[in-house]
């Protein structure tokens, strides 16, 4: 019985999630022969406050940035 685990940072809305499990189901029904009845998916949103990459978390990574006041603007 293939179990798979997707996660995602941010939301998907229900069509979208609907989407993912149909063509990973198919996915493993065409290359694996795996009953489609036995699949099973996990779809886990990650908020962007709980995921960080390169040392910040991606919700500060989108925000926008603060000017600098005392910065010197660039030409």
């Amino acid at each position: 019985m293939p179990f798979v685990s997707i996660r995602i940072s941010g939301s998907a809305t229900k069509d979208q999630k609907s989407a993912i499990v149909a063509d990973v189901t198919q996915s493993l029904v065409e290359r694996l022969g795996k009953n489609p009845a036995a699949v099973q998916i996990v779809i886990e949103e990650v908020s962007l406050e709980n995921y960080g990459a390169g040392g910040i978390l991606l919700a500060d990574r989108d925000a926008p940035k603060r000017e600098d006041a005392h910065a010197v603007p660039s030409r």
